[in-house]
This record gives C-alpha cells, sequence and structure tokens, in this order.
C-alpha cells in the first residue's frame, strides 16, 4: 500500500552520541513510510526524556500544535510514556500513536521511586493513545497484563534485520567474543565481565562495540572491574560503531554474547543470527521470542556464575559452536525484514478506519 502526502509526524529522542536500537527503529521506520508516499518528518525532542524539564515539554508541545488536524504522531514512548498530559491533549485533534520499545519502568538502575513514577505516567499515556506499536508479542503481553492496553489497540512490528556477510571468525589463536551494545546499567556489561573472569585460563578475548556516552557510571564500574580481574588485554572496548565500521567485528566473532537484563525485542541479536553467529545470552524480555531454536545458549540475568559456565561450554568446545551456528544459518532466511515491518504498520494503522483512544 503507498499513501499520497498522508502526513506522519516521528517524534524520537535526540541522539545522545550514539543510535541505540530503539532510535534505529524509529528512524528506519520513518524512511519507510517516506518511502511509500507518506509526508513524514522526524522530529528530535531535546531534554532529558523520560524526566524532562518543563521547558522541553512545551517545546514539544509547540512543535506538535502547529500539525494539522487528523494528522497521525507516532511518539516514542521514551518521550509519549513520560509526558501523559501531552498525548491526552493531543487525542482530540491528532492521531497519536506510542511506539513502545519495552515500558519505561523496567529500565534497570532506575530508582524505586522513579520506576513507580514512570510506570504511572506512562499507563496514563497508553490509555490516551489511538493506538500502539510494539517491536514484540513479549511487550504487547506485558502492556495487555500490566498496563490495561486492550489487544485490538496494539500492534507487533517486529523489526526488520538486514542480510549481512556469514561471520567467518578468525583462523587459529583465542575464541573471539563479540557484545554489541552501548554500556549501559540495563545492557549489563558487568556481569559479563565478572564471568569471564573466572575463565582466564580459558583462550578467549572480548569485543565490546557500542556507545560509551549514555550511561557514564556504568562505563566507569566497567572499566574499573576490567582493571580489578586484570582484564585490560582482553577485554576492549571500542565505543560506537556503525554501518560498514561494524563489519569487522562481526567478521572475525566467533561467538555473540549479551548479558542484557531486559530487552523489548534485541536487535543486536537477529543481526548476529543474521551473521550465522553462535549466541550466548541471558534471559530477559523478548530473548527467547527472538533467537530462534538451537541457535543460542539462553541463562538467567544478572549471575556471573551462570554466564560464565555457558561461556565455558561454548568457548571449549568447538563441535557445541558449530551446532549452534548451523542453527543460526539455517534461520537467516526467516528473519523479518523492513518490507515487512512496514508493511504491517501500514495494514493496522493506516487500511483500516482509525481507532478511537480510551473506546
Amino acid at each position: 500500500m503507498r499513501a499520497s502526502g498522508t502526513t506522519v509526524v516521528m517524534v524520537v529522542p535526540e541522539p545522545a552520541g550514539a543510535l541505540g536500537g530503539h532510535l534505529v527503529y524509529d528512524r528506519r521506520l520513518a524512511a519507510e513510510l517516506e518511502g511509500r508516499g507518506f509526508a513524514v518528518r522526524l522530529h528530535e525532542a531535546r531534554g532529558s526524556f523520560p524526566f524532562p524539564a518543563e521547558a522541553a515539554v512545551r517545546a514539544l508541545a509547540a512543535a506538535l500544535d502547529v500539525l494539522p488536524a487528523g494528522a497521525t504522531v507516532i511518539l516514542d514512548n521514551r518521550i509519549g510514556g513520560a509526558v501523559p498530559e501531552l498525548v491526552a491533549s493531543l487525542a482530540p485533534r491528532l492521531r497519536t500513536v506510542l511506539l513502545v520499545h519495552h515500558p519505561l519502568a523496567l529500565e534497570y538502575g532506575l530508582l524505586p521511586e522513579e520506576s513507580r513514577t514512570l510506570r504511572v505516567r506512562e499507563r496514563t499515556a497508553l490509555a490516551h493513545a489511538a493506538a500502539v506499536l510494539v517491536p514484540s508479542r513479549t511487550v504487547r503481553d506485558v502492556l495487555v497484563r500490566d498496563y490495561g492496553v486492550p489487544p485490538y489497540r496494539l500492534t507487533v512490528a517486529e523489526p526488520g534485520i538486514e542480510p549481512g556477510p556469514v561471520a567467518r571468525g578468525s583462523d587459529g589463536g583465542p575464541v573471539r567474543l563479540l557484545s554489541l551494545a552501548a554500556v549501559t546499567a540495563r545492557k549489563d556489561h558487568l556481569t559479563l565481565v565478572r564471568a569471564l573472569a573466572h575463565l582466564v585460563d580459558l583462550p578467549w578475548e572480548l569485543d565490546i562495540v557500542g556507545s560509551l556516552d549514555h550511561d557514564p557510571l556504568s562505563v566507569r564500574r566497567l572499566r574499573e572491574a576490567i582493571r580489578t580481574f586484570g582484564l585490560e588485554a582482553r577485554v576492549r572496548l571500542h565505543g560506537e560503531r556503525t554501518g560498514a565500521a561494524r563489519e569487522p567485528f562481526f567478521a572475525r566473532a566467533h561467538l555473540f554474547v549479551s548479558a542484557s537484563r531486559y530487552e523489548g525485542f534485541g536487535m543486536a541479536l537477529l543481526e548476529a543470527i543474521a551473521r550465522g553467529l553462535p549466541v550466548v545470552a541471558c534471559r530477559g524480555g523478548a530473548v527467547e521470542e527472538v533467537l530462534p531454536p538451537g541457535a543460542a545458549l539462553l541463562v538467567p540475568a544478572g549471575s556471573p556464575a551462570a554466564l560464565a559456565e555457558a561461556l565455558a561450554r561454548a568457548i571449549r568446545d568447538p563441535g557445541l559452536r558449530r551446532e549452534l551456528r548451523a542453527a543460526a544459518l539455517a534461520a537467516r532466511d526467516r528473519l523479518p525484514r523492513w518490507d515487512e515491518t512496514v508493511e504491517t504498520v501500514i495494514r493496522r494503522l493506516f487500511a483500516a478506519p482509525p481507532l478511537a483512544a480510551g473506546g
């Protein structure tokens, strides 16, 4: 389906030095809609969302106030979920859609009162939204069960995965581990390093590719742990890499690792599968939903001992890695594509009669 001039505004957080998976999704969806004839505007909301200053909320409200009646506004939930009063004020005039990557209250590292505040605010915002987009069935089920969102108002639109060259791994030498994630509390690289500290007698090296700008406290704690365990020569923090700059890391990796506490989807996991990489990951959120059977070893989140045991198995046993790799390669042709993602969004949001907020 194509649209001729249908106005869509995508409201996203201003990038803070890097594009995480949620921003990659937002921007790619905007580009795909534009490619199908929608009049798309990408609005970057400035401010420390999801705890914005009043000035940031006023600036966003003013930017949206000039939109023509009936326009569709898709708000990243880091923005919309934090300002339910704005979503409520837009609802009578604009078609508001919340894009919930994962509930704000489930961000790891929040203070209890912060989590409670975000849960109440996002629940209120969801009640005023005409429709809700989510990247996984896991997030959909959480919103129905814990946030009271009617199922008919929810659309699951899995992010697409770009085909990539199959990782070959380097010949000889240590097993190269790859973690592709910004260093934040939720991604929990600290547990990963603590697990690897138990495996110093095994041949491995770890590349951590991801922003070092989002969470300075987590970066500082991670660097301290690397020094404390004497792993400076084996664990390398490369910072953010995008596009072609990431390919050398995929190409030489033998094993993809993730210690994340929670994933609303986990785009990096499917990027690894798309390159035939075996995976060792922590269960949390949609991880089990996303990873194909037989391609990964899964352990409880937050347990260095459990993660160390799984990593030791994969590092010691090249036969096991080959089995996991074969399952990943077999799943490559079944991975979601962006054209499927956008067609789902168009069919649910633009090809059907408008959904009434609160109905």
